[in-house]
């Protein structure tokens, strides 16, 4: 079994995303327990190879880029066709749980007639296997999944696996798609764009979310500014808020929405159902604000304010301007 590692170099509109980076994170720690080495695959249409060196300077140790036209949109079919026929060589594959991770993988395992760990948050490792993390029923609890098979396919929970900068730079390698992607039998026409100047959900440090106990849609100006104030934060929301209108569901985190682990996730009046806690509760620090003491959040919150959310938002928004301006 090869020590290597495979990692899904996720990009988008000819940009590297972070997910990418953050599969390569997660593939140096299969590596490094094995004394093996990171290989990245980046697909994408001609000029995606411009991306390769910071794939290198966030532990790739060499990257595979597969440029052709049909590659500008996300081809899952083109793309799992190449990634298996390169797998003898490495003994395990990693993506991210992102949209299109979850259509990538389960793709490369069927292929290799492997199964596949998917949304892992941590990982251990040994010679002959992988060991993951999987919050299981809606987040109720922890599974713990031994990837036996050879090789080990899983995907990462977008925010469980940091990418960091190394001094080396990976080597690059130009390489041709196994089958030809223009012919693949999945085209995806579109990708529709968000708001561009809006910090999207997977990629933000910091998260405060609303829910019902802001009363209104008027009141999530107060979520906004509190945003506004980190400076690198998004905002998010329940499946309730966004099913009446109040936000797009674009911002909806929970089961049944986006899947976050920010460094600071900010609850502001969110009860605490187990679909939304699902979305979140691997966060690294949680704080809830609630005027409710036994609202369920306060479970799994680091810190917990017991009051009236209008009233306490506009000051905290007011103290984090403060410490930014020192």
């Amino acid at each position: 079994m090869s020590n290597n590692v495979l990692a899904f170099a996720e990009s988008r509109g000819g940009d590297l995303r972070r997910a990418g980076l953050e599969a390569v994170a997660a593939a140096r720690v299969i590596a490094d327990a094995r004394g093996g080495a990171v290989h990245a695959i980046l697909f994408g249409a001609s000029g995606i190879a411009a991306h390769a060196a910071r794939l290198g300077a966030h532990g790739a140790d060499a990257v595979i880029v597969v440029e052709h036209a049909a590659f500008a949109q996300n081809n899952p079919e083109a793309a799992a066709a190449t990634i298996a026929a390169r797998m003898s060589a490495f003994g395990a594959f990693v993506c991210a749980a992102s949209a299109t991770g979850k259509d990538i993988a389960p793709r490369v395992a069927a292929k290799l007639k492997v199964p596949v760990a998917s949304d892992a948050t941590a990982m251990t490792v040994s010679a002959s296997s992988v060991t993951v993390t999987h919050p299981g029923y809606t987040g109720k609890i922890l599974q713990t999944l031994t990837l036996t098979a050879t090789p080990a396919v899983l995907s990462v929970r977008p925010g469980a696996f940091l990418p960091k900068e190394v001094a080396k730079a990976g080597t690059v390698e130009q390489a041709t798609a196994a089958a030809d992607p223009a012919a693949s039998r999945v085209k995806v026409t579109e990708t529709a764009a968000g708001n561009a100047a809006k910090l999207d959900l997977g990629e933000a440090p910091v998260i405060i979310s609303g829910g019902r106990g802001l009363k209104e849609a008027a009141n999530f100006k107060l979520v906004e500014d509190l945003a506004a104030a980190f400076g690198n934060a998004a905002v998010g929301a329940t499946r309730a808020v966004t099913d009446d209108g109040w936000r797009p569901h674009s911002d909806q985190i929970g089961q049944t929405g986006r899947l976050v682990s920010p460094d600071l996730y900010v609850a502001c009046g969110i009860s605490g159902a187990i679909q939304h806690l699902a979305g979140m509760r691997t966060s690294k620090t949680i704080v809830a604000i609630n005027k409710d003491k036994e609202a369920p959040i306060f479970k799994i919150a680091d810190y917990g304010v017991v009051g009236d959310v209008l009233e306490i938002l506009p000051v905290l928004t007011a103290e984090v301007r403060k410490a930014k301006a020192q």
